[in-house]
């Protein structure tokens, strides 16, 4: 159990602070929108895990002008007195020592997302200047860090003030004020809606704990003028009920179960909608596992276990399910909290603790038994065997349609080769497939490409909405059954990353309200069909210009419109402007320079930030529920958006 004396001793220190602002890619990512986010993730993790492990109940963000934040909380509080080893305050230990935390043992913190113990010092370290007050046992204490320049150097987070008794106090907890520095982040600010996402699904995963975030930014500071508060009583099944607003669920309230084994933590949440795919998502210690892992995999086979019994207790003649047939119209979150975490990959995506699996597993079994013997649990475990049972059928019926479509559409088959214009390459790594619209594009494309390493499929008319359909009619739409054919992979419990024919998938639309929807839907097929092909990057939108500007021989292509604005303020306004309506306008050479090239073109990656909030956005848009979409489009979408200029 965490000890509730947590003092500086606690902190552990294992090497200095080293290069960040020199080096700040190495710890953040990048110093674009996302790496400031992440600065502030550290602060609010920071408080979250203190909540989290029982220490208070509330976190507050606030966004202040001149691009400020201040993240509060309740809990015990920095350490304030001094460290053994280093002489100087355990609030100054964090703040400039990298590497320095309690939470690489379990004294201190049960359960934590901060395994690394760069957090704070990495935010002061990015920041022009940074103020940390404390409050604990009655007193309150303040200290200042800053980012000077000296004789030509930044210095970065060097204390500016001791840290210093500024009065008597009955609040208790931690609060860090801090501007990130505009030498590192230049004119990137912070955005309301990335940071309420965020809270919201962290208030979900730990339940009970309240979350309130404030932007008090003046509007002409691109303060929204918006504050929330999230508190959410019902934690994983509050979200699985959020997932599935609007859509047809079997039962009303989701299946939840939580059990602990000493250290070790589960909470799951399940329910099932009139759907043919499944929406699985999986957390270890508040943080996404995109990739699944070992506690998936004890999660599947505890819930495959306890529904066979319970089938072969109460069906005569129920044949034996597996877990592909319970995962159709599966909706579920599962939060896992232990110790020693062991992430695969530095982007913790996948759990690799092996004793997670069968703990879950085991857990899982007991907790959904006792759910299932329950009064008035019987016509919901009925509706899910019904729901299993329908799968197993269609899966016999899509085993014999993709057996059919392996011969129909292998390589060597006319049908393939007629569609497909392949490269000479056969490194995978090098190649590239560009999936293109419409035959006029497609032979712009054919004609542009190197064949040595591009690829082109032309798509004829739009894809199939794979979200209002079965495996069965994907697999026999012949568009989409010619891309699994091309790509090589297989789709869901087939797939295979390692038989991936081309590293880059480049979704290349025009730019126009019928591109945008072919990209929706082919992005739509990918997430829920091939979603690892998006999780580990292969998947990318091509970016053609939308205007040519031309003057005698100079030319400039654009890419949005302030390209295009700032284009003209160069070559003045005599300058002959033609905007691109499709890619069947430009010629092959164009084509390449501006699109193609590797030099030369931009790709956009298309990458989940948030898997569960990306599932519920692809069921909005892409789901069979207007109204909900009807809502969404006009609280998003911007109908004021106008052309300003004059096409010569």
């Amino acid at each position: 159990m965490a000890k509730k004396g947590y003092l500086a001793q606690d902190i552990q220190v294992l090497e200095g602070l080293d290069a960040v602002r020199k080096r700040p890619g190495m710890y953040i990512g990048t110093t674009g929108n996302k790496g400031l986010h992440h600065i502030l993730w550290e602060i609010i993790d920071n408080s979250v895990d203190e909540v989290a492990n029982g220490f208070g109940d509330t976190v507050t963000i606030e966004l202040l002008d001149d691009g400020v934040a201040r993240v509060t909380d309740n809990g015990r509080g920095i350490p304030v007195d001094k460290h053994p080893k280093l002489k100087v305050s355990g609030v100054e230990v964090v703040f400039t020592q990298l590497h320095a935390g309690a939470k690489f043992d379990s004294e201190s913190y049960n359960y934590s997302g901060g395994l690394h113990g760069v957090g704070a010092s990495v935010t002061n370290a990015l920041s022009e200047w940074l103020t940390v007050e404390v409050a604990r046992e009655g007193i309150k204490y303040r200290q200042e860090f800053y980012s000077p320049e000296i004789n030509g150097k930044i210095k970065s987070g060097i204390a500016k003030t001791p840290l210093t008794v500024v009065g008597k106090t009955k609040s208790q907890g931690s609060m860090v004020t801090f501007k990130p520095d505009s030498r590192v982040f230049e004119t990137e600010a912070f955005r309301y809606g990335i940071i309420e996402k965020r809270m919201r699904e962290v208030a979900y995963l730990n339940k009970g704990i309240c979350i309130q975030i404030d932007d008090k930014r003046l509007p002409l500071a691109g303060g929204s003028g918006q504050s929330n508060t999230f508190k959410f009583d019902g934690g994983l099944a509050d979200y699985v009920s959020y997932l599935n607003e609007g859509k047809n669920v079997l039962f009303d309230k989701p299946l939840y179960i939580e059990a602990k084994d000493e250290n070790f933590e589960v909470a799951a949440a399940i329910q099932y909608i009139d759907s043919y795919t499944e929406e699985l998502y999986s957390y270890v210690n508040n943080i996404p596992t995109s990739e699944g892992g070992t506690h998936e995999v004890g999660f599947r086979t505890g819930f495959t276990k306890v529904f066979n019994k319970w089938a072969q207790s109460n069906i005569a003649k129920c044949p034996t399910l597996t877990k592909e047939d319970f995962q159709e119209g599966m909706v579920a979150i599962i939060a896992i909290k232990m110790q020693n975490v062991q992430f695969e990959g530095q982007t913790k995506a996948k759990l690799g603790n092996p004793e997670a699996r069968q703990k879950v597993e085991n857990l899982v079994v007991e907790k959904l038994d006792e759910l299932l013997s329950l009064r008035g649990q019987k016509a919901i475990a009925d509706k899910i065997i019904q729901k299993a049972l329908g799968a197993a059928k269609t899966r016999e019926a899509a085993k014999r349609a993709k057996d059919i479509a392996r011969q129909k559409n292998s390589l060597n088959n006319a049908n393939l080769i007629g569609k497909l214009a392949s490269c000479t390459g056969r490194k995978a790594e090098f190649n590239e497939l560009f999936i293109v619209e419409g035959d006029s594009a497609g032979g712009s494309a054919k004609q542009a490409r190197d064949r040595t390493f591009q690829a082109i499929l032309p798509l004829k008319g739009k894809p199939l909405n794979v979200e209002k359909s079965t495996l069965e009619r994907i697999l026999s739409n012949e568009e989409l059954s010619t891309l699994i054919s091309a790509l090589g992979t297989g789709i869901d419990n087939d797939f295979d990353m390692s038989s991936l024919r081309y590293d880059k998938v480049i979704i290349l639309a025009d730019a126009d309200q019928d591109g945008a929807h072919i990209r929706a839907l082919l992005l739509t097929f990918f997430f829920r069909h091939m979603r690892q092909l998006v999780v580990e990057g292969h998947v990318y939108m091509g970016m053609p210009p939308l205007y040519r500007l031309q003057k005698k021989d100079e030319i400039k292509y654009c890419y949005d419109e302030k390209a295009l604005e700032d284009g003209r303020k160069e070559m003045g306004k005599t300058a002959l402007l033609q905007r691109f309506k499709g890619l069947g306008e430009m010629n092959p050479e164009q084509l390449w320079d501006t699109t193609m090239n590797p030099y030369t073109r931009a790709l956009t990656r298309i990458s989940i930030e948030d898997m569960a909030e990306a599932g519920k956005r692809i069921s909005v848009l892409m789901g069979d529920d207007s109204s909900v979409r009807k809502e969404y489009i006009y609280k998003y979408a911007d109908f004021n958006k106008v052309d300003d200029f004059e096409v010569k």
